[in-house]
Parts: structure tokens; sequence; C-alpha cells
């Protein structure tokens, strides 16, 4: 399969992916698949990362830096109003192909960063579990992280909707940021005990190439990985930013795995490590950290609280969950 070959594969992928949740990303990833003159900027990309998400972010990118072209018109998080049409492809089209040595320049360096605060919706209840347990406010730890909005998990507040009781509030009352969660419950559960608050005495979080949010470049970036017709998530994502940079938490490049114990060391308080969305194994890592610690893992669409203490691991599966933090099905 050649690079082009790909590209175009990777496109439709995403099409597919894309098309029950983001109308405009499904238009023009299904087109830009079928276009060999627009796929093929995808080339610029290693094989690894040569999706079509990453060729949307990049064009998002650009349309942020001149948010008065014609193509802002279709991008809501630019204020656009207008749905596909038959007008969308074209436009699209011709600003990438005008720009081409931009887009490549954009998706031969970056990558996608998913940096999605709703999911911090999902973890509060098993963060807030193993607090519980700890007994004594905790190390509050996210592992494979690269801005480290899940590190404000303390600082936002929750409503989970639930059937059976109404709404369930937790968190702050007066936090910045408020997320709003779905919660249903399985055969036989009862509803989570949900605290006003989780004390945290230290934060750290580790990943491969964190990102400094004051740098403008990488905030922009963060920004673009952002699907454009999900303006809710982008609002979402600022406010978020916006609460860690008053205070920012202590972030480490390294290897989430490998480099955990470094990035805990300094800590002295319960070790709770948080990740979403990682494909990571931490109970080794967890293992030969000396003392008790708690990975509240929302891996592979269920929440799990896994607790460690040298050799003895205990793995709770407390629900299972949608991607982006819209929904619990508490067990």
């Amino acid at each position: 399969m050649t690079a082009l070959d790909l590209a175009r594969q990777r496109l439709r992928e995403f099409a597919v992916r894309a098309a029950a949740i983001s109308p405009l990303y499904e238009h023009l990833a299904s087109r830009a698949a079928e276009d060999p003159e627009v796929a093929g900027l995808l080339t610029a990309a290693g094989e690894d990362d040569a999706t079509g998400e990453l060729l949307l972010a990049a064009a998002h990118r650009l349309v942020q830096a001149e948010p008065f072209h014609r193509l802002s018109n279709y991008y809501p998080s630019l204020g656009g109003t207008y749905g596909a049409d038959e007008s969308t492809w074209p436009l699209f089209r011709d600003f990438l192909l005008e720009r081409a040595e931009r887009v490549r320049a954009l998706v031969g360096s970056q990558v996608i960063q998913t940096n999605e605060v709703g999911r911090a919706a999902l973890l509060f209840p098993a963060v807030a579990a193993a607090a519980r347990q700890a007994g004594a406010p905790i190390g509050l730890v996210e592992a494979a992280t690269t801005a480290g909005l899940l590190l404000g998990l303390d600082q936002y507040s929750y409503r989970y909707q639930t059937a059976e009781a109404g709404q369930l509030v937790a968190g702050p009352a007066k936090a910045a940021l408020g997320l709003h969660c779905a919660l249903e419950l399985a055969p036989g559960a009862v509803l989570p005990k949900l605290p006003k608050t989780v004390k945290v005495a230290a934060k750290a979080g580790i990943g491969v190439a964190p990102v400094d949010l004051a740098d403008e470049d990488a905030y922009a970036w963060l920004e673009a990985c952002v699907w454009a017709d999900q303006p809710e998530r982008l609002r979402l994502f600022g406010v978020a930013c916006g609460v860690l940079r008053k205070n920012p938490p202590r972030l480490v490049a390294g290897d989430p795995v490998a480099d955990l114990a470094e990035a805990v060391e300094p800590i002295d308080a319960p070790i709770v490590v948080m990740t979403s969305g990682s494909g990571l194994d931490l109970v080794p890592a967890l293992s030969g950290l000396g003392r008790s610690a708690w990975w509240a893992a929302h891996e592979e669409g269920e929440l799990r609280l896994v607790r460690v203490h040298g050799s003895d691991v205990e793995t709770t599966t407390l629900a299972t969950t949608e991607a982006h933090g819209q929904r619990l099905v508490w067990r």
C-alpha cells in the first residue's frame, strides 16, 4: 500500500467514525478520501500519525488563523452557522491546496492531542471512591497527560442526571466549570456516593510531551484538535484551561509507565492515578512504588478502580461509559 493509498483509507475510516457525531467532518473527510490532491497532503505525516482527524485539525488551525475567510462560515467554532452544502467542499479544497505547504508542515510536525475535559465527570466517582478508601487528602496524578486538564477534577462541579433521584450534584458550588453527565443504573445497582469535595494535597501529570498552556502556538493547536462543529467541547476546553492557568499543576515529561515512580516521588500523600483512553497497564509501575496506590482507569468503555499494594491488586469495575463524558451506566 502506498502512502497515498493509506491516507485515503484513513480518511474513509475517519468519515465513517464521524458520521454519527460530526456532519461537517464526515462531509469533508469522505470527499477528501476521493481526491488524490487533498488526500496527498496527509502523506507528510508518519504512518502511525496519518489519520483523517489530523488533516481536519490542520485545516481547523489554518481557518482559525484566517477567521474572515468564507470557509469560516461553515465552522461553528469560529461563529459559522452554515450547514455543509454544495459550496463547502470546493471552498475547503481550494483553501487547503492554496496553503499546501503550510498544511504539510502541520501534519508533518504535529499529532492529534485529545484533551476532553468532560471525561473528568466519568472519573470523579472513581477518584472519590479512592479518596474515601485512602482516608486522607490524596496525591492526584494524570498519566499520559497532554495539558493536564483532568488534574482540575477537584475544582470542577458535576451534575449527574438520574432517573431515580433527579440530579446529583458534586464538586465545589462556585466552580468556574460545570460538567453534566447522564447516570444510569444497571439492573441491581445502587447510586454511588458522591462527595461535595475531594481533598487533594498535591498534583502531578506525566506524559511524553506535556503542553505549556501559556504557549500560544501550542494552545492554538490543542484548540484545533477539537472538532470544529462541536463548539460546546471547545468552550469547556477553554474554561478548563483558564482554571489550570491560575494554579498550574506540575507536569513531567517522561514515559507514563517507566517514569511514573519519578513523577510521584515528591508527593507525600496517598497516590491516585487517572488515565482516560491511554491503553496503558499501570499495575506493574504502581506495584513497584512501595506504597498503596489507586488507579482510576477510564479505558475501553469501562470505568475501573484498581487498588494496588505491592503484589496485591484489587480491581472493581464501577461503570460502563461513553467516550467523551456524556454517560455512565453504574454497576
